[in-house]
């Protein structure tokens, strides 16, 4: 049985996407069943609530999908660690190619295994994004909560394609920093940021490199 009913997911995803396409709810319940399997045994998330992960982790990554460059093709999830915002792009936007990078490795084992039960066509990229070849070019990166941005987003601007979009989730406090970080390696025209439901500091940034 699962462990939330499908009409309870898209009521508690209603701030994040107010319509939920009825044809990713089952997915999303498989998804969050894997997922609670998972943490289980190993440390996955350290959100445990079956409600918390709909609301934080399927609700951000619902709603940075509907906030992408329309014309986006390809989409790297850069430290996708169990799947975040990388997975829920996939299932909202069979469109983009997603390639979900994750170093870990039983953090890169689930991914592969929730690609699998979700039957995505969703790379898993089991190494650093720094051994990607240089040729590999995305038409859109995505960031949120990676350990290490200072180091990240650099790598991230060298794997855009030259007019390729960053999405970052992260907090309001620190968007300058992370705007400032973009900006050394390439320049980046800046969107106004669009805070994340449900009254938290969180927010999407998005920024167009080569403007």
């Amino acid at each position: 049985m699962p462990t939330l009913s499908e009409p309870a997911i898209a009521s508690l995803l209603t701030p994040y996407l107010p319509q939920a396409p009825a044809s990713i709810l089952p997915q999303l319940s498989t998804y969050l069943d894997l997922l609670l399997k998972w943490n289980a045994r190993t440390n996955l998330t350290a959100i445990r609530d079956p409600e918390e992960i709909v609301r934080r982790h399927f609700g951000e990554g619902l709603f940075a999908a509907t906030h992408l460059d329309p014309d986006t093709t390809t989409l790297l999830d850069f430290g996708s660690g169990a799947g975040f915002p990388g997975l829920p792009i996939a299932l909202l936007r069979p469109d983009i190619q997603v390639t979900l990078a994750e170093s870990q490795h039983k953090k890169a084992t689930f991914l592969r295994e929730a690609v699998r039960t979700l039957n995505l066509p969703t790379e898993v990229w089991f190494n650093r994004v720094e051994a990607m070849p240089a040729a590999r070019q995305f038409h859109t990166v995505t960031l949120r909560a990676v350990d290490n941005m200072a180091q990240a987003i650099p790598a991230a601007v060298q794997l855009l394609t030259p007019t390729g979009w960053l999405a970052i989730l992260t907090t309001s406090p620190d968007a300058p920093k992370l705007q400032n970080l973009a900006d050394q390696s390439a320049p980046f025209q800046w969107q106004p940021s669009q805070p994340l439901p449900e009254g938290t500091q969180r927010i999407l940034l998005l920024g167009q490199k080569g403007k």
